[in-house]
Formats: structure tokens, sequence, C-alpha cells
């Protein structure tokens, strides 16, 4: 491993986020970490291979301890005011900010992504914790007018229980935040199942919150993490003493999860694939159409659930936008994403790196016309293997390769010959639904767009990209996306229990619906 990179000391940065230890453990209970017992993995960098530590896995029975912890820990936590939670998050949000150049760098070098992407994740985690904070004092009920005299009726919300987190490599730590600032401020214990690929990221996190929480005596178990297999997360998906269970991944990852979780009658926030378009009409501002598109198609090297796959261009405009979005192409810096002149870092492993190629190569067997050759990336600074070429497609929205999500650096570019109903036919033509784009000065295009015969999506945008959100809004979307709404506006609301309540401050039992029953 070597000491310094691009200007980043990661040897430092192992050490200010209390992740050097020659075998890390892989449970922790908030308080405490776990003797593990599981397999002993190495987290490998993607950007030079080497190995950045080591970690011991929990096993089945590492799992149940930490569980039975946060069921415990649950039950008191429960009784803290909303406001006092709220103080603890808050707490948190500031460490985050003395911990977030380390963090950030720590994310970049073991997923992949670019240093600024990284400090923009922990940004991320610091704005959900304010916007918890800010919660923690409105999490508020309806009171509704009573039929029967003498009596009112309103809601309230109460803490769930056990929140189970299922996150993956992409996002290794601001998903778990959306969940946990959220889930901790409503009263609720997180379990968080973190991926095995990004394991010291996760780790670096609960060590923030570890100490923050012991500092303020919060009960064991309410923060507290898992990293294992498989067969942790379906013990996560099976476990009774978890009832909700929040998912983000693959499609595939989210049946499963789903299936599960229903069968016990439990609740499921799912965060599935992605297979976003960007919508070009005639009328659109090539000035902002660049930056969108090309950052939503490179960026994280194509990584992001809210990446952009698809452009769908008027015929009228498309040899030029075209020629200008692969122009653009050829300016783009490909390599150590902590050297902050380069736009695009590796791929998460070999793993991703097959599948990209597999997917260029099923295109052209497809009848694809590749416009920016792709490919792997050898010689001085790319000896990992998992650095990429992003590479542009002419493609037809029917072939079997577009309808899928490539976790990858492709973009797709497809043209449209009608009005803008035609274009939007195209983009809610896949099975996914989370994020969409409309690039148009055109007033009547864009609220076409945003109707309800308009984008399918549960994210849709006008004259910004796909790809990134704001934690203000409720993120998600339909469809294969599996529907579930994290972050902001009033996606609190799913960590809790709703309880319809009704007080008769009278003498008299009246019944509803003028229904009588007298007795003698």
């Amino acid at each position: 491993m070597a000491e310094v990179m691009s200007g980043v000391d990661i040897e430092k940065v192992l050490d200010q986020l209390g992740i050097r230890n020659e075998i890390n453990k892989g449970a922790s209970t908030g308080q405490n970490w776990l003797d593990t017992t599981g397999e002993e993995i190495e987290s490998h960098t993607p950007v030079d291979g080497s190995v950045i530590g080591k970690v011991r896995l929990a096993s089945k029975e590492d799992y149940d301890k930490v569980v039975m912890k946060a069921h415990e820990g649950f039950l008191e936590w429960r009784k803290w005011t909303a406001p006092a939670r709220g103080e603890v998050v808050r707490q948190l949000s500031n460490a985050l900010r003395e911990y977030k150049e380390p963090l950030g760098a720590i994310v970049s070098y073991e997923m992949g992504k670019s240093y600024q992407e990284g400090l923009g994740e922990v940004q991320e985690m610091i704005d959900i914790c304010d916007f918890a904070v800010g919660l923690s004092r409105q999490l508020h009920g309806l009171t509704m007018h009573s039929e029967r005299p003498g009596h009112r009726m309103y809601e309230q919300y109460h803490p769930l229980g056990v929140v189970g987190i299922i996150s993956a490599f992409n996002f290794p730590v601001a998903v778990w935040s959306w969940n946990t600032a959220l889930a901790w401020v409503c009263g609720d214990a997180c379990v968080w199942k973190p991926s095995e690929k990004t394991p010291l990221t996760s780790i670096a996190c609960q060590n923030i919150t570890n100490e923050v929480f012991k500092k303020n005596n919060v009960p064991e178990g309410v923060s507290s993490m898992v990293i294992g297999d498989a067969e942790i997360g379906k013990a996560l998906a099976e476990d009774k003493r978890v009832p909700l269970v929040s998912a983000t991944g693959s499609t595939r990852m989210g049946r499963s999860v789903a299936q599960s979780v229903a069968a016990r009658l439990g609740k499921s926030l799912l965060e599935l694939g992605g297979n976003n378009a960007m919508i070009i009409t005639p009328d659109a501002d090539l000035s902002v159409v660049v930056p969108g598109a090309v950052f939503g198609a490179v960026g994280t090297a194509g990584q992001r659930c809210t990446s952009t796959r698809r452009l769908i261009i008027h015929e009228s405009i498309y040899n030029k936008v075209v020629d200008t979005i692969t122009g653009a192409y050829k300016q783009i810096k490909i390599g150590n994403p902590l050297d902050e002149n380069n736009h695009v870092g590796p791929l998460i492993d070999k793993d991703a790196v097959n599948n990209y190629l597999n997917a260029i190569e099923k295109a052209k067997q497809e009848g694809a016309n590749v416009l920016i050759e792709g490919g792997v990336l050898e010689g001085e600074g790319y000896e990992s293997g998992c650095y990429v070429r992003p590479t542009v497609i002419e493609a037809k929205n029917e072939y079997e390769i577009v309808q899928e999500e490539t976790f990858a650096p492709i973009l797709y570019v497809m043209k449209y010959s009608g009005d803008v109903s035609e274009a939007i036919k195209l983009q809610n033509g896949v099975d996914q639904g989370l994020s969409s784009a409309i690039m148009t000065t055109n007033l009547r295009e864009a609220e076409k767009f945003l109707s309800a015969e308009g984008s399918d999506c549960g994210i849709a945008n006008v004259n910004i990209g796909t790809s990134g959100a704001e934690i203000g809004g409720a993120f998600g979307g339909e469809k294969d996306t599996g529907g579930g709404r994290e972050s902001g506006s009033d996606a609190w609301k799913v960590y809790m229990r709703r309880q319809t309540n009704t007080i008769n401050y009278t003498t008299e039992l009246p019944l509803a619906q003028g229904i009588k029953f007298d007795l003698d």
C-alpha cells in the first residue's frame, strides 16, 4: 500500500479513523466490538489493487447477539424524548464535520469514486443529520373531529423497533445515514449490514458513531453493525425481531429481501436498480445538457443508481448533440480518484469490469454502433485492472442489454422523431423507474414531462441531470426500483408505527355510526 496517494496520506487516514488494526472486527453493538467468529476477508482498493486491511466477518451467532442487544437498547431508547435523541444526532453531525476529510478519503480509496465525490458523500451524511435534528421537534400527528359528542380523536406516531439496514458499495456511508439519522430521532435502534466490498469504510463510521453515543450514554445496541455474507442478509430479512428492513442494491437482491420480509408480514423499504434516461428536445440549452449528461453518465464510473444510462435525443438535433457529447468524452481524465485532476476513477472490482465488457459485447451483437470505444486501461497507474474507458453506444431502446442496468460508464444514445410524448414513452419503456430528466426551455414540454402522463419515475428533473439528489426531498423510485422513499420530505413515517386514539371525556358512552346498545 502506498503511504501517500496523490497528496492524501492513507496511512494517516487509517490511523485517524481507527481502522489500522491487523484484523478488524466485523460486528459492533454501539458500545463494544464483538470478537467475531466468521471468515476473514481482505479489503482491496480498486485504486492500485493493494490490501487496505482485513476484517473478521460476523457469524450467525454474532448476528444474533447484535440483534438481541439492539432490541434491548430500543426498549430504553424509545423512552428518550425526540429532542433529546435529536441532540445526539446533532453531535454526530459535528463529529462528521471533524472527520470529513479522512472519511471522504477512505470512501474514495476503498470504493474508487473521486475524492470530491467522497467528500460530497460525507456532506450528505452531515446534511441528513441536520435535517433529522430539526425533524426531532416536529414528529407530528393529526387531530380529527369525532362524530361522537364529548370525544377527541387524533393520531400519533411511535417508534417502530429495530430497523435493519442493508447498504451497497457505491454509497458506502450516505445511504446508511439516510436511514439511521431518521430512525434514531424516531426512537428506533438500527442494525447495519454494509457491503463486504467496503468494510473498512463502514467500520470507520461505526467508530465515529460509537464515540458520540458513548459520550451521551445512549443505550448499547441503538447503533449496531454486522458485516457478513449473504446469509447474514437473509437472516436480517427473515428476523421477526426486525420490523423494518431497508435494503439498497440490485433488483434481484431486493426481490429476495421483499419476499422474505413479506412472508413474516414485516415492512421493507427498497431502493433498487435504475435505468435512467435524459430526454433532449429541440428546445434544449446545450450548455446545460453537456455537463449534466456527461457527469450523470461517468460520475462514480457509472456506479450510481441514478447514473444516466440513456440519452433520448430528437432527430433534428441528434447529430449536433452526439458530436458535442462525444467531444466532451475525449476530454475525460481517468485515473487515481484521490488525484483531483481526474474525472473518473476505477470500477469497484474485476467482476464489475467483466460485466462492463460483456455489456459492450452484447450491445454489438444486438446491432449497436459504438461511437466512443470502451476497454480496460493498462500500464502505469492502472495496475489494479479496474480502470475502464467510458463508452458511448448508439442503440435502440428495445435492445435487451439497454433494458438492463449495467453498473458501469456505458451511455446509450438513441433518436426520437415525434413530439415529447414519444420520447416519454421511450423513457418509460424499461422495467426500472428511479430517476429521469428532460432538457428543454419549452414550458409545455416540461409540464407534460412532470404530469401524470409524463415520467413514471420517482424522480423527474427539468434542466438538471438524473444523477444525485438533495436530502430535502424523498428519494426513491417505482416499478423494479422498489417503491421505497428515503431521506427527506415525510420519509420519516416509514420508521414509525401510526396509532389512532380516541378519548371520551364525558360520563356517557355513545357508539359510532349511531349504534344503540342499551342495557337495563
